[in-house]
Parts: structure tokens; C-alpha cells; sequence
């Protein structure tokens, strides 16, 4: 793993630390479980789809730091008309970032950007920066629709998928 990712790793781990120890107590922390299907941006793959699991926290009702991990699969597509096909290529992300509410009732529109360690699984090896945008919605009964995208750098190789992401979120 290259020092740059395992630094960029290590300095998001710790800015979710020190955010976590200084939530205000009258915040309730929610939990999310979510479903990602999306199409990948490398014509070596033909489909993405992962899980995952969201732990935010509000440091005011517009913005709240999320912590996320799950497992994501980006299934293999045929090369060309070469009669071979790519391999699968699956990793664990986990990721931290900021979550953003354009209106003061903590529901509704909202941006999220996160970033953080993408951990290969299978026949792949190593650590990578992950990152991701998304533009979504949460209703105020949990749950939570957004578009988003996932990418990874692996090697000098940007990859990664374009998607939904439907999840369900309750107070803890």
C-alpha cells in the first residue's frame, strides 16, 4: 500500500475519532443498512452491487459525520469480442465523511462526500483510496434514497461504478 493512502486512511480514522468524542450528548446517533446497484465505469465489468452499514452521527440537524463499511462486487464483463472474460473484483470499503442537509429539519435534500481505505478481497490484494459523492434524499421515517458514485484508485487504475443507493436508517 503507498504511504499517501495509508496516510490518507489513517488522518480520516482520526478526524472521525476526534468528531465522535465531541458530539453533542443531545444528538442520537442512527444506524443504516443499505443496498447499492450500480453500472461500473470500466468496460471490464458489468455490474456492480454491494451492502453496506452507516453509523452517523449529527453534529447539528444539517450536518453529520457518517462512518461506513460494506462489501462491494464489481462482476466481470467479457473483453471486447474476445470470448474472455475479466475477472471479479470485490473489496471492503470503509469510509468516513460529512453529510450535509439543505434545510434545518435534518430530512430531505442532502449532499454526503466520504472518503477512506477500499481493502481488496479475492484473488486482488492491498489497500486503496475509496471516495465517494452522492446526492440523496431521507425522509424523516428512515429511509434514504440517493445517486451516487464510488471510486476507487488501485495501481494508476481509477475504477469504480455509478449507482442507487436505497437504505433504511433508525435512531439508536
Amino acid at each position: 500500500m503507498k504511504q499517501s493512502t495509508k496516510f490518507l486512511a489513517t488522518a480520516v480514522a482520526a478526524v472521525a475519532l476526534f468528531f465522535s468524542t465531541n458530539v453533542n450528548a443531545q444528538s442520537t446517533p442512527k444506524f443504516g443498512i443499505g443496498l447499492n446497484l450500480g453500472v461500473p465505469t470500466s468496460n471490464a465489468h458489468s455490474f456492480a452491487i454491494a451492502g453496506d452499514l452507516r453509523y452517523q452521527f449529527d453534529l447539528s440537524k444539517q450536518l453529520s459525520i457518517p462512518i461506513t463499511a460494506g462489501y462491494t462486487r464489481l462482476m466481470g464483463a467479457e473483453i471486447g469480442n474476445t470470448g474472455v472474460d475479466a475477472p471479479d473484483r470485490a473489496y471492503i470499503p470503509v469510509k468516513a465523511g460529512l453529510k450535509y442537509f439543505f434545510n434545518d429539519t435534518g430530512a430531505g435534500v442532502y449532499g454526503l462526500a466520504e472518503a477512506g481505505a477500499a481493502f481488496a478481497v479475492g484473488a486482488y490484494s492491498g489497500t486503496n483510496f475509496v471516495y465517494s459523492p452522492a446526492l440523496g434524499y431521507a425522509w424523516s421515517n428512515g429511509l434514504d434514497l440517493a445517486a451516487k458514485f464510488e471510486g476507487i484508485s488501485e495501481h494508476n487504475l481509477n475504477t469504480g461504478y455509478f449507482g442507487l443507493r436505497l437504505a433504511y436508517g433508525f435512531k439508536l
